[in-house]
């Protein structure tokens, strides 16, 4: 089970580049975790660990972010799911762009992360409102696919109804199985494995 994902508000932190690949989300040395706890301190290494750093994670005005917004493609790259792992495990409830690379976005949504798709002209809005205001937050209203900020913008997202769904219930791949255990009691019962030494 993941948590349902309900409306909320969240701090809103910007990474204003294109082609975020998942090696720098989670570089590959933190690969080797075989849990989802504890990756947090591997997301954006690579960019959070140079000298003097300014990267917008190091940053005590975003340290509580639950939404980050980026430019197009972000997640391209290896299909690593610690990528969504580690942006769940930072505190990441959603992720703003203009496209996503397919896998990755669908392991997003498979780990409770929800992925917006908005118009190249969206996302600039909300990064010149980050610049505007210094706690900048957006409502998230997922049953209703709808942003908004308390500055009178908002923007409407599309989003497949199976896994808008699954958000809203909380249901993982195991869930959606355990969903149907009656029937699957049912056929093993009608068609016993064979006793063989």
């Amino acid at each position: 089970m993941i948590k349902p994902l309900k409306n909320f508000t969240g701090l809103v932190a910007p990474l204003d580049r294109p082609n975020v690949d998942t090696d720098q989300i989670i570089p590959k040395q933190f690969l080797k975790a075989v849990v989802r706890s504890g990756l947090a301190k591997g997301l954006f290494f690579d960019w959070r660990n140079q000298p003097d750093s300014q990267f917008v994670l190091n940053q005590p005005r975003f340290e509580k972010a639950t939404i980050l917004v980026a430019r197009a493609n972000f997640g391209c790259g290896s299909s690593r799911e610690h990528a969504v792992w580690a942006l769940a495990d930072f505190g990441f409830k959603a992720v703003i762009a203009p496209s996503f690379a397919d896998i990755f976005k669908n392991n997003c949504l498979k780990n409770g992360i929800l992925t917006i798709v908005l118009k190249p002209e969206q996302t600039d809005a909300i990064f010149d409102a980050i610049k505007l205001h210094q706690d900048y937050h957006l409502a998230v209203d997922l049953p209703a696919q709808k942003i908004a900020d308390e500055f009178g913008w908002s923007a409407h997202f599309d989003i497949d109804p199976f896994p808008k769904r699954c958000l809203l219930e909380g249901l993982d791949d195991i869930a959606l199985t355990l969903m149907q255990d009656a029937k699957i009691r049912a056929h093993e019962s009608a068609h016993p494995v064979p006793y063989k030494l």
